[in-house]
């Protein structure tokens, strides 16, 4: 069995850990729901989902049209979701989505070391982050390795969640968070380490940086904060504790004096981001339950604001839209979902762990189409001897959506990359990858960059 099959069985196994530990995703059956106006404080556990909504286009919705911005140059790309708020709009570049280079990044996913970082663009270089915590800056038109340097601690080489981390850029410095229990600022030319700090927990997501400050969720469901110029410790969050969570990891939001963290145990929580007072708390997740899957409340994508509103997905099987400044749930769908939302212009997009792609209004949650980006897909299995033995390969899983020239673009953990109409849903490309490709493409200049589970960056024009 390869090093990438081995990382892919292992995100798609589900094990419920001890806190310090972490589980990996699973699949749930279809359910329903309404939304409600109830605004969760701490602790609590509010369901905004009933029993009796489907996930179909609403009727009324059919042949209306919607508006999207239109395509805008990005010439860099700091954060795993562009910027402090997680959206980064319609963006213009690489619309013959050809691939022109692959380069290596060092390690591969493998057993109990996994690729998680996406990659990030900045100053006409592209940075990644290979299974063993080694970063590396590339050239973003050639591809040509700049610096490289391991930030994996000489004294903890055994460590079992040791895997997993991110990158972000801000005024020159890139910012490294790692499940080696560490965050630390390289100068993002030359990749010299200008301070690096200490963590009492691994941090398997990317740090999110503005104002001043780095923040990042650790595996212990706490929300740090350390000063970007220092590294010193600022003030700290704790959620709840959760025994069982997704092999993925959040990066927090932020819009103004506001940051909005998710966590393990399905709280979507608002905080001030200068002393981290709360300011509001919601739990997506369901009061019912059906399998023992369903019991994994995890938020693993990054939460996104958008125009005064926060989209999140749960493991749990609620995709909300929450109004930024009370909290207020507005509408809710029942998707279970791993990774990020993609609201832009009038509607908002999804996908769920079934590879249903769902497009729906922004302000009211009423859906004008589902795409199933799994339709035809054959089951097919693996090993065993004649037959014996052989395992079934799942479902495909995909990547969040990001908009690129009024197309959708996501890959797979069966190597596709997939190019569909904004407006209709249809499918206008694909692209073999000849990899698993598990976290989002990226774009800066008039590049495309992605990162595959076999440790390839990938760039297309």
């Amino acid at each position: 069995m390869t090093s990438s099959r081995k990382s892919l069985l292992a995100v798609l196994m589900v094990a419920a850990l001890g806190a310090s530990g972490c589980s990996t995703i699973g699949r749930l059956n279809p359910f329903h729901g309404k939304e409600t106006k109830e605004v969760a404080t701490e602790g609590d556990r509010i369901s905004i989902l009933a029993n009796d909504q489907k996930l179909e286009p609403t009727e009324a919705l059919k042949g209306v049209d919607f508006a999207l911005p239109p395509p805008e140059p990005v010439i860099d790309w700091p954060l795993p979701g562009g910027t402090p708020e997680q959206t980064m709009g319609n963006a213009a570049a690489a619309p013959n989505l050809a691939v022109v280079w692959r380069k290596g990044i060092g390690m591969a996913s493998k057993r109990g070391e996994i690729i998680m970082a996406p990659p990030v663009a900045a100053g006409g270089l592209v940075f990644t982050m290979d299974a063993q915590a080694e970063v590396s800056a590339h050239d973003a038109q050639t591809g040509a390795e700049v610096w490289r340097i391991n930030m994996r601690p000489t004294d903890n080489k055994r460590d079992r969640e040791g895997f997993g981390g991110g990158l972000a850029y801000a005024d020159r410095k890139l910012y490294v968070t790692s499940g080696f229990r560490l965050v630390a600022q390289l100068d993002a030319a030359t990749g010299r380490v200008g301070w690096r700090t200490r963590t009492e927990q691994p941090i398997h997501g990317a740090p999110t940086v503005a104002g001043g400050q780095v923040m990042a969720v650790a595996l212990d469901n706490t929300l740090l904060t350390f000063d970007a110029a220092t590294g010193k410790p600022g003030w700290t969050y704790q959620a709840l504790s959760e025994s069982a969570r997704i092999l993925a990891a959040s990066s927090p939001a932020i819009s103004g004096d506001t940051v909005v963290a998710a966590f393990g145990s399905g709280e979507l929580i608002a905080l001030r981001t200068v002393n981290g007072n709360d300011l509001w708390n919601n739990a997506l997740s369901r009061a019912s339950r059906t399998s023992a899957l369903s019991e994994i409340r995890d938020i693993p994508g990054r939460p996104v604001i958008y125009r005064g509103d926060v989209f999140a997905v749960s493991h749990s099987g609620v995709f909300a839209a929450t109004d930024l400044r009370t909290g207020t749930a507005r509408w809710s769908l029942p998707v279970v979902g791993i990774t990020s939302p993609l609201p832009e212009g009038d509607v908002v997009y999804v996908v769920g762990t079934d590879g249903k792609l769902i497009c729906a209004s922004r302000e009211s949650g009423q859906i004008f189409w589902v795409h199933d980006l799994n339709a035809g897909w054959v089951p097919k299995k693996k090993g065993g001897l004649w037959g014996i033995g052989a395992r079934t390969v799942p479902k495909p899983l995909w990547t969040s959506p990001i908009m690129v020239n009024t197309r959708l673009i996501l890959t797979s953990s069966d190597g596709q990359l997939v190019a569909l109409n904004a407006k209709t849903g249809a499918q206008e490309k694909k692209v073999m990858l000849d990899a698993p490709s598990l976290m989002s493409p990226i774009v800066a200049g008039n590049m495309m960059y992605l990162v595959t589970d076999n440790a390839q960056l990938i760039a297309l024009h």
